[in-house]
């Protein structure tokens, strides 16, 4: 699900970046692909807080690194 969203986002920042679109097409798609990214990032970085240690060794991951990713606002990359 999150690659479906990032190449859509990244489908969309490309679509808007075609100059033959009116600028508030191109204005539309941005801000899209903005709350896609920011819809992914908050979906990703939620269940990290409640991960079990397992799963975090299994993605390569301290539970220190999950912990100051989840507290990590969506905006923020």
């Amino acid at each position: 699900m999150a690659y479906i969203h990032a190449h859509t986002a990244e489908t969309a920042l490309n679509l808007g970046k075609r100059e033959h679109f009116p600028l508030v097409s191109r204005w539309a798609i941005q801000v899209a692909s903005t709350i896609v990214t920011w819809y992914d990032r908050y979906n990703t970085r939620r269940p990290l807080s409640t991960m079990p240690y397992g799963l975090l060794e299994d993605i390569g991951i301290t539970p220190e690194q999950a912990r100051l990713e989840a507290a990590k606002p969506f905006w923020r990359s």
